[in-house]
């Protein structure tokens, strides 16, 4: 079955939107995964502790998740391209402005305001992808979708690792540059839906009130424990993203080796986002639930094993390391459909707001959290043991959807009443 809109021709449209929105959102995390390589020189030049680092990439956290809560739902109500374009600027402005300070509470607050603008792009992404793929291959088109988030943070880490040794100034000043770039070129040739007036005038008819689209997500219980397996996912993919440098850094091999190495992290999770949104639409008849179980008890798996191996260099360490976020992040592949799939195509938006605004809060309490277990243990190991015990939550997590009823008319298969069955 054709996606919505489609065309015929060299590419269809479907795709042409698709591929230029993936394009824009591989450059928003140049706007906010450049912080952790700026924290050491950043705490050196405003002469502060480590602590009050960790409170400010926290604002950032916290901004993200507020911004989710909101802009999802204004997302099925104003023009997701309009936001893109908006918080894409305002994200690269953020970033400009923090390179020329030297206050820590100048910082602090920006840094805050960033992580809003930045949620700006994810939930109205998602909603013009759901409005070209409403049929068809819906799994391959947020697998894509996500792979660009994953590859984002390859490009923030090359980026980063080519900066690192500059100014920790130029580290906001650089990579936003080419944000700024394909927001623009996003905002000329996207479009927010398939068809023209047509389409324009039933979107107009159909947007949910605020009050009511947070309550159609609010009754949903299945979709409410999606949103929980969600934020263990995420607790335990920023657990890898912010803390696995350090374990290089301690762990005795020569710098360059190891800033490479842990490139691999973000290769991996790009490769297991369009891996699983391909394999669960390919083999696992679009069960979502499954595929997300899987591949959360496999990441829990494999981090147990590199902390049991206490592997620290060599192929080894770098085959596990990208493995780890094969399965760390490939099953987000599989949520986000879900948002469609359990509220409908009139909150979209909603359900990927607060499905984003759980992650993000489940993310910010993970960080403190996972500094102080390494400061009480005095072990940069146990990251992997404890990304193992989380990760292994969220796909327990997810198997109690079984007890919810299906709460969508629409892609009855796709989630299933009796999970338990089907593993």
């Amino acid at each position: 079955m054709e996606p919505a809109g489609a065309k015929k021709g060299f590419i269809s449209l479907p795709w042409k939107m698709l591929l230029l929105t993936m394009f824009c959102y591989l450059f928003f995390y140049t706007g906010r995964h450049n912080f952790g390589w700026a924290s050491k020189q950043l705490a050196v030049t405003l002469d502060i502790s480590f602590e009050k680092i960790g409170w400010i990439s926290f604002a950032m956290l916290a901004g993200y998740a507020l911004g989710q809560l909101i802009n999802g739902n204004l997302a099925d109500r104003l023009s997701p391209r309009h936001m893109i374009l908006t918080g894409g600027l305002l994200s690269v402005a953020a970033n400009v402005l923090i390179s020329f300070s030297s206050s820590f509470s100048v910082i602090l607050i920006l840094w805050a305001l960033n992580g809003y603008f930045q949620s700006m792009a994810w939930a109205p992404g998602s909603r013009i992808i759901s409005n070209w793929w409403r049929d068809g291959n819906r799994g391959l088109a947020f697998g894509l979708y996500t792979m660009a988030a994953g590859l984002s943070s390859v490009v923030a880490y090359v980026f980063s690792i080519l900066l690192v040794n500059d100014s920790w100034r130029n580290l906001f000043r650089i990579p936003v540059l080419f944000l700024a770039a394909a927001v623009l070129i996003f905002f000329v040739f996207v479009r927010n839906t398939p068809s023209g007036a047509t389409a324009a005038s039933e979107e107009a008819v159909l947007k949910p009130g605020w009050k009511q689209a947070y309550a159609h997500a609010l009754r949903n219980g299945k979709f409410l424990v999606v949103c929980l397996s969600l934020g263990f996912q995420s607790m335990a993919r920023y657990a890898l993203i912010f803390w696995i440098p350090l374990y290089f850094l301690d762990s005795g091999v020569k710098a360059s080796p190891q800033l490479w190495t842990s490139l691999l992290l973000p290769l991996g999770m790009a490769a297991g986002a369009i891996s699983f949104g391909f394999l669960t639409d390919r083999f696992l008849r679009s069960n979502r639930i499954v595929s997300i179980f899987i591949g959360m008890a496999l990441c829990s798996i494999l981090s147990a094993s590199i902390y049991g191996m206490n592997l620290k260099s060599g192929p080894a360490i770098g085959v596990l390391v990208f493995l780890a976020g094969f399965f760390s992040y490939g099953p987000q592949a599989s949520f986000w459909p879900l948002s469609p799939e359990l509220l409908g195509h009139r909150y979209v938006g909603t359900g990927v707001g607060l499905m984003n605004m759980t992650a993000y809060v489940f993310a910010a309490i993970g960080e403190p959290l996972m500094g102080k277990i390494i400061d009480v243990t005095g072990s940069k190991a146990v990251i992997f043991l404890v990304v193992a015990f989380i990760a292994m939550l969220s796909a327990l997590t997810i198997l109690f959807t079984g007890l919810f009823g299906q709460r969508s008319s629409r892609h009855k298969p796709t989630v299933t009443g009796n999970v338990t069955a089907a593993l």
